[in-house]
Order: C-alpha cells, then sequence, then structure tokens
C-alpha cells in the first residue's frame, strides 16, 4: 500500500500515539479534535501504510537492578555487501545489542549495548570480535550516565504542515 500523504491531524495522532500508545480511541479523538469514527480509521490507515510498526511497553530497567550501557564504534576490514551483511546478520543476533546503526565517517557502525555489567559486556564484545566477522576496530564507550534520553520522535518537525 501506497504511504498516504500526512495532513495535521494525523502527525497530531501520530504524535499522541507516540506519547501514550495505551491512549483510547475517544481520548485520542478529542486529543487531535476528531470524533472517534474519523480518528479510529485515520489510526488504522496510519498502521496498515506503516507509519506506525508497532505498541509496546516502556520498561523502566533501573527497577531490574545495575545495568551499563555501552556505545561501541566498528569498523570493519571491508566494505563490501556481502562484508555488511554477515556483520549485521551477527550483531542482530546478539541480545545485549539495543541499536545499530551503519554511519559514515572513519567507523562503519555505533552499537547500543545493554549488559548487566562490565564483565559480562567484555565477553559479548569479545566473542563478537573474535566471531570471524571481519571487525578491524573496536572501541568501546561507557555510559556514565544519560541526562537526556527520549524515545520518541519529533514527528511535528520531521513532516511538512499542509497549512
Amino acid at each position: 500500500m501506497n504511504a498516504p500523504k500526512l495532513d495535521r491531524i494525523d502527525i497530531k495522532i501520530l504524535a499522541e500515539l507516540q506519547k501514550n500508545g495505551r491512549i483510547s480511541n475517544v481520548e485520542l479523538a478529542d486529543a487531535v479534535g476528531l470524533s472517534p469514527s474519523p480518528c479510529l480509521t485515520r489510526v488504522k490507515r496510519l498502521e496498515q501504510s506503516g507509519y506506525v510498526s508497532g505498541y509496546g511497553a516502556k520498561l523502566n530497567l533501573r527497577k531490574f537492578g545495575d545495568f551499563v550501557t555501552v556505545f561501541a564504534q566498528v569498523t570493519l576490514q571491508d566494505s563490501k555487501a556481502s562484508d555488511l551483511a554477515r556483520f549485521e546478520s551477527k550483531v542482530f543476533k546478539v541480545d545485549e545489542v539495543m541499536e545499530c546503526h551503519s554511519v559514515s565517517g572513519s567507523h562503519d557502525y555505533w552499537i547500543k549495548f545493554v549488559s548487566p555489567d562490565i564483565e559480562h559486556y567484555r565477553a559479548t564484545s569479545e566473542a563478537l570480535i573474535e566471531s570471524g566477522i571481519g571487525i578491524e576496530k573496536y572501541f568501546s564507550y561507557i555510559v556514565l550516565r544519560s541526562p537526556l534520553e527520549k524515545s520518541g520522535a519529533p514527528v511535528n518537525r520531521l513532516f511538512p504542515r499542509d497549512g
């Protein structure tokens, strides 16, 4: 299905759903200035066209106890498509990997890990490095604190308004 052109109401719906995916349709309709039936129709259209890829709970990891967040810069020996695919296939199977970004610049990837402790992260990263997937350089950056973490994107700034 082709993605529909978004209008200001669609953008409001997406912003509200991003803030609270459990909002009732009646509350959502009120928040965006629609009646419930057209609001639900728009939500279904946004879901079907792929603008909404899913709903889930944002967990407070601090409640589970201590953990460590680490960012790693990875440079591969070669950047052929097959090498990138092999690397990504391996990384996607590592439970501790929360994000993996192919980037421009002097490194090929930025990876975000969450581990129970430094020793666990060390073992995980060593296993990845030694797995034979073509890692040339690997640098780790341990997060000391996170003064800002946003779970949503600024949808009202990403899409042009229709008037």
